[in-house]
């Protein structure tokens, strides 16, 4: 195999996350984030959505591992989806932002409840995903 006239230095294509349409109407619906995890459990959006509002409600220890759970989801979905464990995830496509929401969200928690080294794995991560996700986000 020859390698003639490739670039080495090319990372992997960026990954970008399907649709969440079913979720997105629930959400439209009037649906809360409690029911929107229950109903869509794979989906990093909806844990996404019920860390921030546990998060909002002062519950830091069920906001963090909403979050976690979020984050974790969202792996699962970006492996099926070809991610190999590094390359870009858009934040300006839409469908990843419920990741990226995920894994932002669970280092603002894991940093307020003194993890300073997960909470520094995961804004490398958020920087390396998209560099302007944090600043989306935040």
């Amino acid at each position: 195999m020859s390698l003639a006239g490739k670039n080495l230095l090319d990372g992997p294509a960026p990954t970008y996350l399907p649709e969440e349409t079913e979720l997105l109407a629930a959400v439209a619906d009037g649906a809360s984030a409690a029911e929107t995890a229950q109903k869509f459990p794979k989906s990093s959006l909806a844990w996404a959505n019920l860390a921030e509002e546990t998060l909002a409600e002062g519950k830091l220890i069920e906001g963090y591992a909403f979050a976690r759970v979020g984050y974790h989801r969202g792996l699962d979905v970006l492996r099926g989806n070809g991610w190999k464990g590094h390359g870009a995830i858009p934040f300006s496509h839409e469908p990843n932002r419920g990741f990226l929401k995920a894994l932002n969200l669970l280092g603002k928690a894991a940093a307020e409840i003194g993890e300073t080294d997960e909470a520094q794995r995961i804004e490398k991560f958020l920087n390396d995903s998209d560099p302007e996700a944090a600043a989306q986000l935040n």
